[in-house]
Formats: structure tokens, C-alpha cells, sequence
């Protein structure tokens, strides 16, 4: 039999031949296909405008800045993310703050981060989990009256919908990832999605040292530009070479997402048989892309989560831990924070399947039997 992997990255003939002609045009760092590119993944999200990064940590640190967080500031984000949307507040100055998240979704809610507003609470930072939609409206309507910030961590979240309109669209700052993890890659970078001209303008003299034209527009000018340097900003540049890679990957976005949303409708339909087993779904207010597709194993599960890692990869299954929960990491040891019970469950009861383009329907009933065996039901589907 053949290995199953977790993940396996959209990436094709396309794709090579665009970063291939992107080194032949002489334009290998930031050039004049990342703003092609920005320009693309505005018009896809609906926002207004957007920043090409390098990663999806350096979007969300910019998207923070941009919403005026510092040092003294609160942050409301969950414990259950990767750990870069905590560092990222942390990056800033700010103190992070851990809010629970719902089982359906693994997403905060209003009830989650009303419960750790604080006087000194600036922003929240709303993940969309495995791509499943938060209730953004529910969020801006808690929160916008008290002056608080949103900034939406979309990194797993392209493609995704919220009452209709894509994620993307609902917010000032929104920051997308690129990770070979995530349907559109550029094998790494970002993108920041942000509402007006004055914050793409900014955020694009923080991804460079705070310099205040880049090198295309210097070799564009028919005269002699001498930057300056307005603040002190980072080195986040994305390259022309990951931008045209970009640009195939965005035009193939719809194809990439409808293809997950059948192979999870598959899962769906075989793992139905075991009980009280709770799946990653789309909630009422949005469609998922199916970045992951997660189960929570039932509480009378024989096997611990450790147990059937093991047992799906002896049978040549790769699978996942569940979303880590950064409360639960050394990094954050001795944070303070209140209860978080749905996150622990979720960090500790959680997997992840496989789900990619290659996955075929012979391949979605090994990973239903093999697990099926391993929580103790036999065979399923």
C-alpha cells in the first residue's frame, strides 16, 4: 500500500514555470509581480488593498501595528492557534490574553471574549481555525462600540466565506499565510489585507525597514529618488519569484477549494459511523475551505490520542495532533489565565486526517478503516 500523507502542497508545472520566467526577467527579490499579486488577492478578498510579506506571522505583526497595538496594551487571542498569533502580540509589546474557543468551531466567540475584555484591551485577534469562518459580525458588533480592535488571522482561512462574502472583506487588517501547509502557498510568505490607503501605505514602509519608496518604483522613475527611512520596520519583503507562484495558485484557488469541500463531504459520510465522534463542519454563517480536516475523538475512546497516531502510521497513514494550545506550551509556562476547558479538550482530544488534492476515494476508506479499528468500532463506511 501506498503511504498516505497529512498534506501535499497544490503545486504543479504552472507554478515552476512562472518562478522560472519571474529569475529570467532579471526582477528575483520584491519587484513588480508582488504588487501583481497584491493587487490579485485584493480584488479575490475584497478588500482594498493588500500587502505582500514573507510569512503569515510577519502580516499579523504588521496588522497589529497598524491597529495601534504597543506596550501595556491587552490582546484577547485563543490559547488554541499556532503559537505565532500569541508571539506575534508579544512581538509588539503587548500582553496576550487567552480566551476559550467553541468546540464546534475551535473559534472565540462573543461570549469567550467578553469574558476577557480588560481596561487596557486593545485588539482581539480572531483566528479562523483549519479555515472554518469565526462569527465575525457577532465580534464587530461586541466590540466595535467599546473601540476595539479587530485584526482577523486568517492564515489557514483563504478561500473561506462569511454570510457570503470572502474572508477578507469584513475587516481592517486580515493576514493571510502562504505556508506550504495552506491551500495557496508560495512555499512561505503572506499576505495582509487592510481596508485603506493610508494602512497598505504604512504597512508596506514597515515590511521594509521603514524605507519610504522601494526599489521598483526607484527603478521605474526617470529621475533620482533618494529614500529615507521614516521608522524603524522589519525586513519582511516577499520575492517576485514567490509572488508569480502566487498569482497561478490564485487563479486555481476555487478549483483547490471545491475539490477539498468534496474529499471532506467524503470523510463526513464514512466517519459518520462512529459515535459520538464530533468532525470539523461548516457553521451557519459561513463555508470552510477544509484547510485540516479535524475530528474530536469520543470521550469513551479506548485508545488515547497518542495510541492512534500510532496505529495510522503503522499502517501507513500519516495523521496529526490536534491545534496546539499555547497556554500548554514551556513558552507560555507560568502565563496567567483563566479556565480554558474546551481548548484543553480540543489540544489533547483532537486529530488531524489527511485531506489534499491527491487524496482519492480508496485512500479517504483506509484512513475511515484504520481509524474506525483504532477507536474501537471496527470497520466503517
Amino acid at each position: 500500500m501506498n503511504p498516505i500523507p497529512v498534506m501535499r502542497p497544490t503545486i504543479g508545472r504552472e507554478e515552476a514555470d512562472a518562478a522560472a520566467a519571474a529569475v529570467a526577467s532579471g526582477w528575483v527579490a520584491q519587484g513588480p509581480r508582488v504588487r501583481e499579486f497584491e493587487r490579485a488577492f485584493a480584488e479575490r478578498t475584497g478588500a482594498a488593498d493588500a500587502i505582500a510579506v514573507s510569512s503569515g506571522t510577519a502580516a499579523l505583526h504588521i496588522g497589529l501595528l497598524l491597529a495601534g497595538v504597543g506596550p501595556g496594551d491587552d490582546v484577547v487571542v485563543p490559547s488554541l492557534s499556532f503559537i505565532a498569533t500569541a508571539n506575534a502580540v508579544r512581538c509588539t509589546g503587548a500582553n496576550p490574553v487567552f480566551a476559550d474557543v467553541e468546540l464546534a468551531t475551535q473559534n472565540l466567540s462573543a461570549a469567550s471574549v467578553g469574558a476577557r475584555l480588560t481596561g487596557r484591551t486593545k485588539a482581539v485577534v480572531l483566528v479562523h481555525q483549519a479555515g472554518v469562518p469565526a462569527d465575525v459580525g457577532a465580534l464587530h458588533e461586541l466590540l466595535d462600540p467599546l473601540g476595539i480592535a479587530i485584526v482577523e488571522d486568517a492564515a489557514c482561512a483563504i478561500g473561506s466565506t462569511y454570510r457570503d462574502e470572502p474572508i477578507g472583506s469584513h475587516s481592517p487588517h486580515v493576514a493571510f499565510s502562504f505556508h506550504p501547509r495552506k491551500l495557496l502557498t508560495t512555499g512561505e510568505g503572506g499576505m495582509l489585507a487592510v481596508a485603506d490607503a493610508g494602512s497598505a501605505a504604512r504597512g508596506r514602509r514597515l515590511r521594509e525597514h521603514g524605507m519610504s519608496v522601494n526599489a521598483a518604483e526607484r527603478s521605474a522613475a526617470e529621475q533620482v529618488i533618494l529614500e529615507s527611512y521614516l521608522e524603524p520596520g522589519f525586513n519582511y519583503r516577499m520575492t517576485d519569484i514567490q509572488a508569480a507562484v502566487g498569482l497561478v495558485q490564485l487563479e486555481r484557488l476555487e478549483g483547490i477549494v471545491e475539490r477539498r469541500r468534496e474529499r471532506a463531504r467524503r470523510y463526513q459520510e464514512l466517519l459518520a459511523g462512529i459515535p459520538e465522534l464530533r468532525m470539523i463542519e461548516d457553521p451557519p454563517w459561513g463555508t470552510t475551505n477544509f484547510q485540516s480536516f479535524w475530528v474530536l475523538l469520543p470521550d469513551e475512546c479506548p485508545a488515547q490520542p497518542v495510541q492512534i497516531l500510532e496505529q495510522m502510521l503503522a499502517a501507513g497513514i500519516s495523521c496529526r495532533r490536534g491545534i496546539m494550545a499555547a497556554h500548554l506550551e514551556p513558552a507560555y509556562e507560568g502565563h496567567p489565565h483563566g479556565p480554558l476547558p474546551n481548548t484543553e479538550q480540543l489540544a489533547t482530544r483532537s486529530l488531524v486526517l489527511p485531506l489534499h488534492d491527491e487524496l482519492d476515494d480508496a485512500g479517504q476508506e483506509r484512513v475511515a478503516e484504520v481509524l474506525g479499528s483504532a477507536v474501537g468500532v471496527g470497520a466503517i463506511g
